[in-house]
């Protein structure tokens, strides 16, 4: 994984904790968005924490940048890029909503705690989302009027959902609510396996990187509402 911080102090504290896990290793560090874009050209990373406040490019616009030349570098295929988690000390809902839009597939606050942060890693890596629970709520209440805004993408958007199954529809509506796999699947009476299936083929139908960017087209789409 990679870590982008303007403060080496923040870059070596968080190496030390990720490298000593078995199954998780730094391969690249960078101390701000534009060294982030260059360095991960060059060097594979899964996931990357990135700092959103840096001189320069900010994290937001590395965010974008990075997982868009993934996608064209790969004949539009997303699922090379790496999935990356923004790390903040501001709790703000305008951090979190434009780390969303950019690409990002989780946001979190800097103190949290060390076991969180792994967690929250490993979650991104299995292709989940984590978003800080002291703002999922309160961050998708507050923006929704402003994802049902006309954009370029809402139309195509509502058209893949329209494409979805009804059952898939159903799952759909559950994961943008912010229920797990498991409580999907008590809630409709199936098993596991089965909506871990659905979930793939409605990100795929959805062409959602992963279960954020679904919520956010949800909003969008008014599938769900605040």
């Amino acid at each position: 994984m990679a870590i982008v911080d303007d403060q080496h102090l923040v870059r070596s504290g968080f190496a030390m904790l990720i490298n000593s896990q078995p199954d998780l290793e730094v391969v690249s560090e960078a101390a701000d968005g534009q060294d982030a874009v260059k360095a991960l050209t060059v060097t594979h990373a899964d996931v990357v924490m990135m700092d959103v406040r840096m001189p320069g490019m900010d994290g937001i616009e590395a965010t974008r940048q990075i997982l868009a030349s993934h996608t064209s570098a790969d004949r539009g295929q997303p699922a090379i890029a790496p999935r990356i988690v923004v790390l903040t000390t501001f709790d703000l809902d305008e951090y979190a909503l434009a780390a969303i839009q950019a690409g990002a597939s989780g946001f979190l606050l800097k103190d949290a705690p060390p076991e969180e942060l792994l967690e929250a890693i490993r979650t991104v890596h299995r292709g989940d989302a984590v978003i800080a629970p002291s703002t999922t709520r309160r961050l998708l209440d507050h923006v929704a009027p402003l994802l049902r805004r006309p954009s370029p993408g809402q139309d195509t958007h509502q058209a893949a959902v329209e494409r979805l199954t009804s059952r898939e529809h159903e799952v759909f509506e559950l994961i943008a609510r912010g229920l797990s796999n498991p409580e999907i699947a008590t809630r409709l009476y199936l098993s596991e396996a089965t909506v871990k299936t659905h979930v793939s083929h409605i990100l795929a139908k959805l062409r959602a990187r992963d279960r954020v960017q679904a919520v956010v087209m949800a909003y969008e789409t008014g599938v769900v509402r605040p």
